[in-house]
């Protein structure tokens, strides 16, 4: 395992263990100094948290965070099905 694997390992379990973003669903890839966030989540706060919390466990790093936030609630109205 590469040094990039290892550390993005570690940033994963990081994500995963933070009571602030409790996330599985986000990817995570290292490449030199560069972090960089995919995935989708439910809100704004949640997208923010995950960069906070990669910044607070490698502060040394750069963070790019292509994480979009897609809302999951209620759908709107009803569905017509034919």
């Amino acid at each position: 395992m590469s040094s990039e694997q290892y550390l993005a390992a570690n940033l994963r379990r990081a994500v995963a263990e933070d009571p602030r973003t409790a996330e599985l669903g986000v990817r995570i890839t290292v490449r030199g100094d560069h972090v960089m966030l995919s995935g989708d989540v439910a809100c704004a706060d949640r997208r923010t948290a995950l960069e906070e919390v990669l910044h607070e466990a490698a502060p040394e790093l750069t963070i790019f965070n292509d994480v979009r936030v897609t809302p999951a609630g209620e759908p709107d109205g009803e569905e017509d099905l034919r």
